[in-house]
């Protein structure tokens, strides 16, 4: 006696469509923040008779982008579509999350923002950047903290003197 074999049909060796909710998710996110920034467009005053773009304009045009890219990845991940895993990414997934190196730059940004009254803007953002590179794992403070010096006086005067933005000087003001 011999068995026969029946090849399988299409909808058997057609692999199992994936769902992934998080994009669901995000579409969610992406329609109630075009929603929300449609309604407070509706809030703003007209500007001047004279001004060829109203001041409404473009939240009008972001919010409505918003709700339609929402909209588009609900419907795409409705048909099944699933982002493709980039091929080049170093990171082990298989692996377990590095808490120390987390709670580190946790009290890195946390001592930052206890010392910025004091100390100011220029002192703590170098210590914020030659910190956080010590704990992601540079071993050349002297140069950690001279790019950090160099990025946080260069910030300060970007905002304070460019912009109009008082940043804390601390110990600084009247250096600075």
């Amino acid at each position: 006696m011999t068995a026969t074999h029946t090849p399988p049909t299409a909808e058997e060796t057609r692999p199992a469509r994936l769902v992934d909710k998080a994009q669901y998710g995000l579409a969610a996110f992406l329609v109630v923040v075009g929603a929300y920034t449609l309604y407070d467009a509706t809030t703003l005053e007209d500007g001047f008779a004279d001004q060829p773009v109203q001041p409404y304009a473009v939240p009008y045009v972001v919010g409505a982008v918003l709700v339609l890219l929402g909209v588009l990845l609900a419907v795409a991940t409705a048909r099944g579509d699933v982002a493709e895993a980039e091929d080049g990414e170093d990171v082990d997934l298989s692996a377990g999350s590095d808490w120390r190196t987390v709670g580190l730059l946790t009290a890195v940004f946390v001592l930052n923002i206890l010392l910025i009254d004091w100390l100011g803007w220029a002192i703590t953002g170098a210590l914020l950047f030659a910190g956080a590179a010590g704990v992601l794992g540079s071993r050349s403070h002297v140069r950690d903290l001279a790019i950090g010096a160099a990025l946080s006086v260069g910030t300060w005067y970007g905002f304070y003197v460019g912009l109009g933005i008082p940043i804390p000087a601390g110990v600084l003001d009247g250096v600075l």
